[in-house]
């Protein structure tokens, strides 16, 4: 059961949800540059626990320290620290005097691809395979106010995968998978009440003077959300059929990351909490464990 504290403003750490508490936590954390935390009194221990609580609240809070480590981390977790920049020139001498020009001119151009752009931020793909979840899938999708009611949809059927009704919220959506929700269990849809038998009342005056009756469907944004609703790139969606396809993996390129996250792709929090689990990698995975490993969908479309 979901923590009833999980949006308090006093620990302002965002979470995936459109409610106005956590609108203002994601507004303090990101547009507004607050300081995460305060360094000054803290040891590296400290600072990588808070970043790691940090990262954990956004991607992924609903899901078991234990499991998140075991099946949702990457297996291998390179070094993200910065690389110390050699000098070239130091070595152009050298390197005339065996014939190595080639390899320089290549160690230039790269040097200056990465002084432009920077560093692919590798990092932020630690939670990249928590972005392929349905629940958080329906999230970014737009059709769920927090991926808490995304989970509450697809346990209660309203939510069909590749043309099946699936309720696992746990699964982990494959290239090309196709999702589809029940319009009915939408709320950004639903209209109240009154609001509906006005435009019903209005529809039928229209047909009762043979004026042609459009109704289109409602779309009522939450309080404050605009700043913060988005697509991501991988994700293709159709609000006229309530339907959206996974159409890759999230990716990193140098000075750019696909992975929504309210901090700084290739900031300190992130690097922080990556340390933090390079230290915990995942231990070995035996038989008994991978038959309990969540639904891990390779392929898509079946």
């Amino acid at each position: 059961m979901r923590d009833k504290s999980v949006f308090a403003i006093r620990k302002c750490m965002p979470r995936m949800s459109w409610s106005l508490q956590n609108l203002f936590s994601l507004w303090t954390r990101s547009m507004n540059k607050k300081v995460h935390y305060n360094r000054t009194n803290l040891t590296l221990f400290q600072q990588r626990w808070q970043a790691k609580s940090l990262i954990r609240a956004y991607h992924g809070d609903f899901i078991n320290e234990k499991i998140f480590k075991r099946w949702y981390l990457p297996a291998t977790l390179p070094d993200v620290r910065p690389r110390q920049q050699t000098p070239v020139g130091d070595t152009m001498a050298l390197d005339d005097f065996v014939g190595r020009t080639d390899q320089l001119e290549r160690a230039e151009r790269r040097k200056k691809e990465e002084d432009e752009k920077g560093l692919a931020p590798v990092g932020s793909l630690m939670v990249a395979e928590v972005e392929r979840r349905i629940d958080v899938f329906l999230f970014r999708c737009c059709f769920a106010h927090s991926v808490y009611d995304a989970r509450r949809m697809v346990i209660h059927g309203h939510v069909m995968l590749n043309g099946r009704k699936h309720s696992n919220a746990n699964t982990r959506l494959a290239p090309g998978d196709m999702i589809s929700v029940d319009p009915s269990a939408i709320s950004f849809l639903q209209t109240p009440k009154e609001s509906e038998n006005k435009d019903t009342d209005e529809a039928t005056e229209e047909v009762k003077h043979g004026k042609p009756s459009e109704q289109l469907t409602p779309f009522n944004l939450p309080p404050y959300a605009a700043p913060f609703i988005f697509l991501p790139a991988y994700v293709e969606v159709s609000f006229q059929t309530c339907s959206a396809i996974y159409v890759r993996h999230p990716t990193a390129r140098p000075g750019y990351s696909e992975i929504p996250t309210p901090y700084d792709a290739d900031g300190e929090i992130i690097r922080l909490a990556w340390e933090w689990y390079a230290k915990r990698r995942p231990r070995n995975r035996s038989k008994s464990q991978l038959a309990r490993m969540p639904e891990n969908r390779q392929v898509g479309g079946v």
